[in-house]
């Protein structure tokens, strides 16, 4: 009986063995540690042996893994040149994506580093900025390709996602019952701004402004020392931060959409493929753990 094998499982163990880490693995492949874990035990399942040997601080592989890992490498390099050869032979040529500042380390960084790995001859730049300004840089052709992020109702990109707005702050906090509240954004021109004020109008709730225009980590210091909250998707909170409660008495939020962009002119065979990585790293980003 001839079995097909999910490039994905292949993938999400070439990585594992490569870093030695479910937890590597997972933040390199834009997935949960769960998916990667279920990833590995089916493709176990399928060879019918056990692929790593487990301990406290790191994975080994099993005689079987280190037979069959050499195999999967082999495919995984034809499956990249299939690819290639798909959109024109080897890719060359710069290529320009931008990506809002708090989708880079959560989405858009492991997809980089993936795609870089597979198309060395690609000259990746990456473009941060609000979800407002990329679009207006598309639209000027500034860049071949953006993720952002829009109101779910008004979106008009390609779907990868949907996810809900979330209060945040520091962990035991109080930031969030001071009055006025006070408010820490990236930037002025954040699309999750005209949500957040709404909602707050809404609920007759005043607030100020402590810090916007400085960039993520300035953002994330000023949450970290509780001297704001701000908003953020779910699954991009860092973990050390806390989804404030809904009985924490800020408005609840709407959810928004992440999409993805490309300009009315064809695309270039090097941006077509990375829109395709992007595509399917976050239909794995869906995938239940």
């Amino acid at each position: 009986m001839v079995r097909n094998l999910d490039i994905a499982l292949l993938r999400s163990f070439a990585v594992a063995a490569d870093l030695r880490s479910m937890t590597a693995a997972s933040q390199t492949l834009n997935l949960t540690q769960g998916a990667v874990s279920q990833q590995i035990a089916r493709l176990e399942a399928l060879t019918g042996g056990s692929l790593f040997i487990r301990d406290r601080r790191n994975l080994r592989l099993t005689p079987s893994g280190e037979r069959l890992l050499g195999k999967v490498r082999q495919l995984l390099s034809l499956n990249d040149e299939i690819w290639a050869g798909i959109n024109g032979g080897i890719l060359d040529g710069p290529v320009r994506i931008g990506a809002p500042y708090d989708l880079i380390g959560p989405c858009i960084s492991p997809v980089l580093k993936v795609f870089a790995e597979a198309f060395p001859q690609v000259e990746l730049s990456l473009v941060c900025g609000s979800s407002p300004e990329l679009a207006d840089r598309l639209a000027g052709g500034d860049l071949d390709l953006a993720v952002v992020e829009e109101p779910v109702a008004t979106a008009r990109g390609e779907h990868l996602m949907a996810d809900r707005l979330v209060w945040v702050g520091a962990r035991g906090g109080t930031a969030h019952a001071k009055q006025p509240l006070p408010l820490s954004l990236v930037v002025d021109s954040c699309i999750f701004k005209p949500a957040v004020t709404a909602a707050l109008q809404r609920q007759g709730r005043t607030w100020r402004t402590v810090f916007e225009n400085g960039g993520l980590d300035a953002t994330f210091a000023t949450v970290r020392m509780d001297l704001a909250v701000s908003a953020w998707l779910a699954f991009t909170v860092p973990a050390d931060l806390e989804i404030l409660p809904a009985d924490c008495g800020l408005p609840e939020l709407p959810s928004l959409a992440v999409t993805l962009h490309l300009p009315d002119r064809p695309p270039t065979p090097a941006a077509a493929e990375l829109a395709r990585h992007v595509r399917d790293a976050f239909t794995r980003q869906r995938q239940p753990a």
